[in-house]
């Protein structure tokens, strides 16, 4: 009998998602606000996805043996729940609740999967449940994935779980233990969510923004670090500026925030629009500074041992989102490979957690090479929504699609790329993305201001051939994700301009030929073309927008911007005429 294990996250009011694990192999995962065209979907269970890994399956509610979730009873004999009350005297409501009703959110969130599983006909009383504590899961997503064989260093750093914002530990043997855990509102995830909330972006959506503001500013104009107290092994955020809740939250417009009026008298008025200027971008390169400082000095505290000992890292956790970071870790001499999880926000605890099911019950799973996870569409599907939308989009079938989109690309237009099973994550990885040509001046302007509407200093990343890696920049070390950057090589520069950052940095994505054949394809032709195996990629999406799934949502935003070419599958799709030899 097959050990089917269904992973379901949205425990934490945001990024609902669904995973599906038979025998240790994960066969689908998508993110419930594909689906429901709303970012982050917040507040929504993840119905559509679960729908989705059972057809992509195919397999019913009967055939799933476990129901596993990133979220678990914290009891009141842990440190957890006495150091939120302490931590939270000024909001005596609050640290009450948490003494006597610790675990009411649990309950809510269980009462919730029920209600959506029921409705799709699972039988709550023959499927097993298992909890899984938010920080193990995400332990679980980066260490059982990682495919390391040796005892491996586990981070993760986060908003926060149940109570806990930072785990370290270790995993040896498949199995995972702890050695250090760091409880709200003792929150770095959270400190550098406040902080990019004060910079004029939201929380849990903008912290990359924030990171890619920062090469613009100087972080040694301001100094930050009176929002935490650090000695080196112990950190305690400042609740007199953020990580607040009740009274002590800045207000404007009936909206609260997680910083203090306090904060606003220190640094000035809130960020608004979309203008980088000071002092802001000096902010902005601060907390980076302060972030990567604590978290590699917490590093070493608690695995440096390890790391010495083997070399190997694990890492997942919003907070592992940051390339910036993940740079220096990459560059300490004793790290031999770092494997942060592609999917290493909320979205990600449902592989985390239906992983940490598995491997308790015994079967291993496999390393993550790839997570092209989601639903994928056909030639015939792709027509009938061109034929059925009504902007009457001009299509038609074409051969060759490496070559000819290559061509299309080194001629200087953008070209919006939909191919095979959608990316599971916050990266488009060459399923569901924006290509330009990094070599023609000008693209990545273009594509911010008139495909994606962004602000004009968001960078933009290059996907390349898995040899090119090694040739562009300073390090050699394995890229499938994009969840590195790395300093680009002098020549490389003057290259491939429209993908290096202000501060000389790429965040790149090398990718192997079996784990995306046409993606690959069309990289070997744009080095035939160019002289460059690599493209400039962005997500397929505009500002505030999910990434697309389906063709109709490709379509959609295809006639909302100025986007003048869209391939799908083989299908290529224009506004003017179809290019020459097409």
């Amino acid at each position: 009998m097959a050990l089917t294990i269904l992973g379901l996250s949205g425990a934490l009011s945001h990024d609902p998602s669904a995973a599906l694990y038979i025998d240790g192999k994960l066969v689908a995962a998508a993110e419930e606000e594909r689906f429901l065209r709303d970012k982050h979907a917040k507040n929504k269970m993840p119905l559509e996805a679960t729908k989705f890994c059972l057809k992509q399956a195919g397999i019913s509610a009967k055939d799933v043996d476990v129901i596993a979730v990133p979220f678990a009873p914290i009891s009141l004999s842990s440190p957890a729940r006495w150091h939120y009350a302490k931590r939270y005297w000024y909001a005596p409501d609050r640290a009450l609740d948490v003494l006597f009703n610790g675990n009411r959110r649990y309950r809510r969130y269980v009462g919730q999967i029920r209600e959506m599983l029921e409705s799709i006909g699972f039988d709550w009383q023959k499927v097993e449940f298992e909890p899984v504590e938010h920080h193990l899961a995400h332990a679980s997503s980066a260490y059982h994935l990682s495919g390391f064989k040796e005892k491996t260093a586990i981070m993760g750093i986060d908003g926060k779980g149940e109570y806990a914002t930072t785990f370290f530990g270790y995993g040896e043997n498949g199995k995972i233990h702890k050695i250090k855990e760091f409880y709200d509102p003792d929150s770095l995830g959270g400190l550098y969510g406040a902080i990019t909330e004060y910079l004029g972006f939201e929380m849990l959506d903008g912290e990359y923004k924030v990171m890619g503001m920062a090469p613009y500013g100087d972080a040694s104009k301001y100094d930050l670090s009176r929002l935490i107290d650090f000695d080196g092994k112990e950190f305690r955020v400042n609740t007199d500026y953020v990580n607040v809740v009740g009274l002590r939250r800045y207000k404007e417009n009936g909206k609260g925030f997680y910083f203090t009026k306090k904060l606003i008298e220190w640094l000035g008025p809130r960020r608004k629009g979309d203008v980088a200027d000071d002092p802001y971008i000096h902010y902005a390169a601060s907390i980076q500074q302060l972030y990567e400082t604590v978290a590699l000095k917490l590093m070493d505290y608690y695995l440096g041992d390890i790391i010495k000992e083997t070399g190997l890292l694990a890492f997942s956790g919003g907070g592992a989102l940051n390339v910036k970071l993940n740079q220096k870790i990459v560059a300490k001499p004793e790290l031999k490979e770092l494997f942060v999880q592609p999917a290493s926000g909320d979205s990600g605890t449902a592989i985390g957690a239906a992983s940490f099911a598995s491997e308790k019950r015994g079967v291993s799973v496999e390393k993550m090479e790839h997570v092209y996870l989601g639903p994928s569409f056909t030639n015939e599907q792709v027509i009938e929504a061109c034929q059925q939308h009504p902007d009457k989009p001009k299509f038609k079938q074409i051969d060759q699609v490496p070559e000819r989109i290559a061509k299309v690309l080194a001629d200087g237009n953008p070209v919006a790329w939909f191919q095979g099973r959608m990316e599971f994550g916050p990266r488009a990885l060459g399923r569901r993305s924006i290509l330009g040509c990094p070599s023609v001046k000008g693209v990545a302007d273009r594509i911010n201001e008139q495909i994606k509407f962004r602000e004009r200093w968001r960078p933009f990343c290059p996907s390349m051939l898995d040899r090119v890696a090694p040739e562009m920049f300073k390090v050699d070390h394995p890229a499938p994700f994009m969840t590195f950057t790395f300093e680009v090589k002098e020549e490389w520069k003057e290259r491939v301009p429209e993908v290096v950052h202000e501060d000389g940095t790429a965040r790149a994505q090398a990718v192997k030929r079996e784990v995306n054949p046409r993606y690959y394809d069309l990289m070997l032709e744009m080095e035939k073309l160019t002289g460059n195996g690599v493209v400039l990629n962005t997500s397929l999406n505009r500002r505030g927008e999910p990434v697309v799934c389906t063709p109709t949502d490709a379509l959609n935003m295809f006639f909302g911007s100025d986007l003048q070419y869209l391939i799908m599958e083989d299908i290529l799709v224009v506004k003017g005429d179809f290019p020459e030899g097409c």
